[in-house]
């Protein structure tokens, strides 16, 4: 953060090094590092991520219980915690944590913010909004990016339409409005640039960014696919059968050609030649898995690009290449690191999978080639109407 954004997070470490002043839980330390060799820095970071984890759960539950419409109250568990006897109240069960320490928390009102936690929270908002490569970042995925994009008759979305148990679209209740499938994701679409854009209307800007935080954990987000995030479990219960974070039921339906279609119809895409095309859940690649769905129609290509995932894939991430012959999928091998690939005089290796061969297209057949005969029609009226005197030409002195 320091390093490449240029945001100072002194005010937090110093605050977490002077508040939690007893020996952090092993659960806080950062992974991967050589604790033989940097064991002080080791201990700041450590805190830090007790103390951010701590500020992180009470400014959601303030967030949860200002909209009672994301049904998220399941989440709220500062509350259910006895922090007397160390223990919570879990989904009707008591589970003892595994840390025990919350110097920063009044059981009486466990939500709200110390002065210095708000303190650092303002410190920290200041240094966000300030750095200009984050905001030139920020920028660039608004300018460029969207909830989904339908491209050359396929859909592309990071992760799924929520659905329910049986197929069906779940629909959600948001300003007054019943919203499900392509008319949630447009919703979704608009409120998130209301929450970057919107500089009249102070409510709408505040209710998109709040509704951003939603995308990010909530249970009927198109964007985190699962039915709960669960920070707190992972870092105060031992037992792993809390952790589990189940996949929204859209998934259980990939091999599925009729739910794969009903998709696709949705958002008036040809059924027969259109594809579904998504990420956010790692295809295990080494246990057999494929990234190919429903007889070619779905295609997650999330394989893991990113590093802590390929473990569990086996292999670095997919790319899909569409051309004018048809669908190529790609997987990529693990790139250790430049200098194992100088040593060794290995390069990335990838392997290509033809999954689709089509007649030929032509430039005409594609979204590119509609914009152009809707320009070459629009340049024809124009012609027509200087020819038939419609528009007078302007004459200029010289």
């Amino acid at each position: 953060m320091e390093d490449g954004y240029g945001i100072n997070i002194r005010t937090i470490t110093e605050f977490a090094m002077e508040e939690y002043s007893e020996e952090s839980s092993e659960v806080f330390k950062p992974k991967n590092v050589d604790e033989d060799n940097d064991t002080e820095n080791i201990k700041i970071l450590t805190k830090t991520q007790q103390a951010a984890t701590i500020i992180q759960l009470k400014l959601e539950g303030t967030l949860i219980k200002r909209h009672p419409e994301y049904k998220m109250n399941e989440r709220l568990l500062l509350d259910k915690i006895d922090y007397e006897k160390g223990e919570i109240l879990l989904e009707g069960k008591k589970y003892k944590l595994v840390d025990k320490y919350f110097p920063t928390i009044d059981p009486k009102d466990p939500y709200k913010l110390t002065e210095k936690e708000e303190e650092v929270v303002k410190k920290l908002t200041k240094c966000f909004m300030n750095s200009e490569k984050l905001q030139k970042h920020i920028r660039f995925l608004y300018d460029k990016g969207n909830i989904y994009k339908i491209y050359n008759g396929n859909l592309l979305i990071h992760g799924c339409v929520p659905m329910n148990q049986f197929g069906d679209f779940v629909e959600m209740n948001l300003e007054g409005k019943r919203l499900k499938g392509r008319a949630y994701l447009d919703y979704i679409e608009r409120v998130v640039k209301d929450a970057y854009f919107e500089q009249e209307n102070m409510e709408k800007r505040e209710y998109g960014k709040d509704f951003m935080w939603y995308l990010w954990c909530g249970k009927n987000s198109p964007i985190f696919c699962k039915d709960k995030m669960r920070t707190f479990e992972r870092y105060y219960l031992a037992e792993k059968e809390t952790w589990k974070e189940v996949k929204n039921p859209f998934y259980n339906f990939e091999e599925d050609n009729r739910i794969s279609g009903k998709v696709l119809k949705e958002f008036g895409i040809n059924e027969k030649t259109g594809h579904i095309i998504c990420g956010h859940i790692p295809v295990k690649f080494k246990a057999g898995e494929s990234p190919i769905k429903a007889n070619g129609r779905l295609f997650i290509i999330d394989g893991g690009l990113s590093k802590a995932y390929q473990k569990t894939t086996g292999i670095a991430g997919y790319t899909l290449r569409y051309s004018s012959y048809g669908l190529t999928l790609v997987a990529h091998e693990p790139f250790t690191s430049t200098q194992a690939a100088i040593e060794n005089e290995t390069d990335l290796h990838s392997e290509k999978q033809i999954v689709e061969k089509v007649d030929r297209k032509r430039i005409k057949d594609t979204d590119k080639g509609k914009e152009l005969d809707m320009q070459i029609l629009d340049l024809k009226k124009l012609f027509n109407a200087y020819t038939n005197g419609d528009i007078s030409e302007r004459k200029y002195n010289s």
